[in-house]
This record gives C-alpha cells, sequence and structure tokens, in this order.
C-alpha cells in the first residue's frame, strides 16, 4: 500500500505520515514535503525517483507521469486496468495527502504582481486530487489537515477506510478544486494586458464572478410553503456574521427567520453603545439605547407594539435575566445576543419554540476587510460593495438658519442609523436615543412620514420635539411639511435634489433644522 503526499500547508503532514508508515504504508513524497518526512526520521521514496523521471521546469513538472496517474485512476474491480499496472510496473496509490498552492492567500496581498500569481497556481497538485476523487473506490483523498485525524482514526481501527469516508473525501477534494479553480478564474479576469503594456491594468469587477457557498442546512420551506429552500454560508464567512451564529434552543429556523434575522443583527451591531432592535418583515419597528439591555428593550418595544408581534429581538450586549423576563411576555421568534447569563437562559428555557441565537461580535478592525452584496434577479446576480459607509461629522452641513442643539444632533446620528438599516422609503422618528415612529417601504416619501406619524400615535408616542432620518434626499417640500405639522423639530437628509432650495426653505419656514449627510441609503 502506497501514500503520496505532497503538501504546502505542512500541518499535520508529519504525524499523519508516522502513523500510516507504522500500519505499513510506504511513503512517496515531493520536494519540500520529502525533506520534512525524511528529516523526521520516516523512509520515504523522492517521486522523481518513483517514477525514474527528474522534477523539471523549476518544478512545474514532477507529478505528470504515468506512474502516479495510473496509479491513482487504475479501478481496483477492473482486472485489465491492473494488469495494466502490473504490465508497466506501477504500484497502486492507496493515499493522496495534497493541499494546493496558496494561490488565494497570494492574491489576497497587496500589490501582488501577475507574475507572483501565475507561478503560485498549482497544476500537479490539482490533476493528481481530481484522478485520486475519481477513483474514490479505491483512493483515499486528504486536501485539508483538518480530514487527517478522522481517517487516520478509521484507518487505526479497522485496518481501512469506508466506501462512505472515501466518497466524502473525494466530494470535497473536487469542492476544494472548484473553490481554487473560481479564485484563479475570478482574480485572473478581472486583469487585462493591452497590448504594449508591460503590466496588466485591474478592473473593480471580473468578467467571470465564481460563487463558492457551503451548505449549512436545508429549510422546511422558502418565503412560502410551496417554495423548498436551504441556507449556504461563504467559505469564509465574516467574523460576526450571522452564518456564524449557534443556536442555543428553540425550533429550527425558517427562511424568513433567517432574513430578518439577519436584518436585525446587522442594525443593532452598528451601535457603539447598548442597543435593541426589533425587526419585522426586514424592517426596523423599533429600535433604542439604554443603559442596560432591558431599558432598551422596553423603549425599542414601546415604538410600535403590534408590528412586533413575532418578530425578531436583537441585542448588542449580553441578555440578563431582567431583559429575558422583560422579553419572554412577547411572542418572539428570535432573539439575538453576544452572550447570554445563565440565569436569562433559564428564564427563556420555558419558551420553547423560541429560537435563541448567540453571535460573538467581530473584534475591533476585523470590517475593514470590504464585503460584497449580491442580489439575484432572473438569471443574473446584482453585485455590489456592501453599504458599509459610516456617517462623518465633519462631512455634515447644516443647511437651515437654525442649527439643530447637542442633543439633537445625537438623535440624528441615532435615526440616520436606522434609516439605512429601514426599507426605501424610509423615515424613522426619533427622540432620546429611540424610534418613536417608523415608516418604511413606500412608494412615497410622503406615504413613509405619514405612516411614521400614525404608528408613533398608535403607540401613544410623543413626537412633538422629535427629529427626523430620510434615507433618500426630499424630492418636494410637501414632506417636510408633513413632518413638521407632525411636531418634528429636525431633519437629517442626504440632499442632492434639484428642488433642494425649495426643501431648505421649507424647513425654514417651520423653524426646523436641517442637516445635509451627501449620503443616500437606499434599501430595497
Amino acid at each position: 500500500m502506497y501514500a503520496l503526499l505532497s503538501v504546502s500547508d505542512k500541518t499535520g503532514v508529519v504525524e499523519l505520515a508516522l502513523r500510516l508508515h507504522r500500519r505499513g504504508v510506504r511513503l512517496l513524497s515531493t520536494g519540500g514535503t520529502a525533506r520534512l518526512l525524511a528529516r523526521a526520521g520516516l523512509p520515504v521514496t523522492e517521486v522523481a525517483t518513483h517514477t525514474g523521471f527528474p522534477e523539471m521546469l523549476d518544478g512545474r513538472v514532477k507529478t505528470l507521469h504515468p506512474r502516479v496517474h495510473g496509479a491513482l485512476l487504475a479501478r481496483r474491480d477492473l482486472p485489465e486496468h491492473m494488469a495494466a499496472l502490473q504490465q508497466h510496473d506501477i504500484p497502486p496509490i492507496d493515499w493522496l495527502v495534497v493541499n494546493l498552492y496558496p494561490f488565494e492567500a497570494t492574491v489576497a496581498r497587496p500589490q501582488c504582481a501577475l507574475e507572483e500569481a501565475i507561478e503560485n497556481i498549482d497544476i500537479g497538485g490539482p490533476a493528481m486530487v481530481r484522478s485520486a476523487a475519481k477513483n474514490w473506490q479505491g483512493v483515499s483523498v486528504l486536501t485539508d489537515p483538518a480530514q487527517y485525524e478522522g481517517v487516520l482514526a478509521e484507518f487505526e481501527a479497522g485496518g481501512e477506510v469506508s466506501a462512505a469516508t472515501r466518497f466524502a473525501l473525494a466530494v470535497a477534494a473536487f469542492d476544494r478544486v472548484a473553490q481554487y479553480d473560481a479564485a484563479i478564474s475570478n482574480h485572473l479576469s478581472a486583469l487585462s494586458l493591452q497590448a504594449g503594456q508591460d503590466r496588466p491594468e485591474t478592473a473593480r469587477w471580473p468578467q467571470q464572478f465564481n460563487l463558492n457557498l457551503r451548505k449549512l442546512q436545508d429549510l422546511r420551506y422558502g418565503e412560502n410553503p410551496h417554495q423548498q429552500a436551504a441556507f449556504y454560508r461563504d467559505l469564509q464567512p465574516a467574523p460576526g456574521s450571522l452564518p456564524l451564529a449557534r443556536q442555543l434552543q428553540g425550533k429550527e429556523l425558517s427562511y424568513n427567520n433567517i432574513a430578518d434575522a439577519d436584518a436585525a443583527w446587522e442594525c443593532v451591531r452598528a451601535f457603539d453603545s447598548c442597543a435593541c432592535v426589533i425587526v419585522k418583515h426586514a424592517n426596523p419597528c423599533g429600535a433604542a439605547l439604554g443603559v442596560d439591555a432591558e431599558s432598551a428593550y422596553r423603549a425599542a418595544f414601546a415604538t410600535d407594539p403590534t408590528s412586533a408581534f413575532g418578530g425578531i429581538i436583537a441585542f448588542n450586549r449580553a441578555v440578563d435575566e431582567a431583559a429575558a423576563r422583560a422579553l419572554s411576555t412577547q411572542f418572539v421568534e428570535v432573539l439575538i445576543a453576544p452572550a447570554y447569563t445563565a440565569q436569562a437562559l433559564a428564564a427563556l428555557a420555558g419558551k420553547t419554540n423560541l429560537r435563541v441565537l448567540q453571535i460573538d461580535l467581530p473584534p475591533a478592525g476585523s470590517e475593514a476587510q470590504p464585503r460584497l452584496d449580491a442580489k439575484r434577479v432572473n438569471s443574473g446576480l446584482l453585485l455590489q460593495t456592501a453599504d458599509d459607509a459610516l456617517l462623518d461629522p465633519a462631512a455634515l452641513r447644516v443647511v437651515t438658519r437654525r442649527a439643530p442643539g447637542d442633543a439633537e444632533m445625537a438623535d440624528l446620528h441615532f435615526a440616520w442609523k436606522v434609516a439605512k438599516f429601514t426599507k426605501s422609503n424610509a423615515i424613522v422618528f426619533a427622540a432620546g436615543g429611540r424610534t418613536v415612529g417608523v415608516g418604511a417601504g413606500q412608494m412615497s416619501r410622503v406615504d413613509s412620514t405619514r405612516i411614521a406619524t400614525i404608528k408613533a400615535a398608535n403607540a401613544g408616542l410623543q413626537v412633538q420635539g422629535s427629529v427626523v432620518a430620510s434615507d433618500a434626499f426630499f424630492p418636494f417640500r410637501d414632506g417636510v411639511d408633513v413632518l413638521a405639522q407632525a411636531g418634528a423639530r429636525a431633519v437629517i437628509q442626504p440632499g442632492g435634489s434639484v428642488r433642494d432650495a425649495e426643501v431648505i426653505a421649507a424647513a425654514d419656514e417651520h423653524g426646523l433644522a436641517m442637516v445635509f449627510t451627501g449620503m443616500r441609503h437606499f434599501r430595497h
């Protein structure tokens, strides 16, 4: 029995080779891997010695040989295949341990040159992996150090690797090759080399974009019971993102639960102070800051108790027993927080259907990495950079005669963050670090303004003296008239309308303070 080991990531490979050797497996290897095994005292044969053909072209050609690929591809159940191996003196290779040149890590480095990227495109590795995976009935192919221990334990316990394990390893191997080729395609198809140029130009978007996603779970159904669905995640999910959540209790998450939970979590973690956000149908129906989780929850819930029924509640601080008991009096679909006290979990345990998720907040600086948003259209995909832009206080421009006071400015900042996560056309009334009325997803900004005031009135909240955030500019003065008549005192909006002068004049007539951000936050 032979094993061929050729790895870029040498984590655990010496221990793997040692345990294979103890079971009588003969070791073949290449280059640096062979030298590492030899230094560890293991008997290893260089592939060049095994094939009788030296490595050439600076190592570009070393395993592309019939004594390698014939040994991997020969079907053990076909006598003619085995006879061919015997005729050409090719011993079968039963184990292949390969991980590929670090192309992804190489091109992730700033200013990576084309020559460096090209030299980190593995040829022999993927070829061997494909050969071994195709012949999974006879070959165990390992492409990740994380696989070593489980497969070794099975081999040592029974003297063989089961067919089920070999098939799973083959699938993982083909997945890895697909990921690798996709990374190469994405990188190179964003480059273009024009006649006479020495260096390629880089485009923001590649000509071909290849997605690689891993399934987390099948879902009972999609948005509606007649639709089928599953939940996938990026191969490298961003720290603090929903796919990394741990479910501590409750029913299985539904398609709509996941969509709404993502909206709630992304909104609440935008705040630095202790905050609670309640989401219903992808829109915040209440958000508030508080001295603790309970006070933040009570203020957020009071914005719109009717809509909060069956909603998603998210905190950016640990949930304690007081907060848990407060929210357990209402019907909640999903609860999200970075931590829970033992007493809080005990208080929630009686609500067996409540889905309780724990998500670690991302470490400082981790969100500096650019993210992409995708939206599927029929037979197509829209891609954009994520709306991660932060409001720059220095870029704010007071355009009215009256400037907002300090308290009003703090509430304007708060309302602006909530509006960013509210479907367009978005209007958010806020006061004292909490929402008092939210209008979302309307075709008319005036209608969103009216709905927000109606929501506030229904909840018995005081709009008088509040501030308002609008995700996009007011195209006419009518929206300003409505919010002023409701009692708002300050407005934050992007500006940029051809009728800005008319809108500013209306604000001055009503004695409103108005601030332009120069930044729009459409959310469709």
